[in-house]
């Protein structure tokens, strides 16, 4: 199949525009998907949805004592 759109920084080529625009991140650095609840940057919206669900599981020690969650006395 044809690829008519090539990064300019790599040679890489891809089918659709967007999806070079989506790679284009990868040579700028750009990470313009934020965690609401811990803050950590994404460059890819998919890698966001998947770094959500670690945070609708039983959170580890170190985070209950980051959100101020530890019991006390223990």
């Amino acid at each position: 199949g044809e690829r008519p759109y090539q990064c300019t920084e790599c040679g890489k080529s891809f089918i659709r525009r967007d999806h070079l625009l989506k790679h284009w991140r990868v040579h700028t650095g750009e990470t313009p998907y934020q965690c609401p609840v811990c803050g950590k940057h994404f460059r890819y919206k998919e890698s966001l949805n998947c770094h959500q669900k670690i945070h609708s599981r039983n959170p580890r020690p170190a985070e209950e004592a980051q959100l101020g969650l530890e019991s006390a006395g223990t």
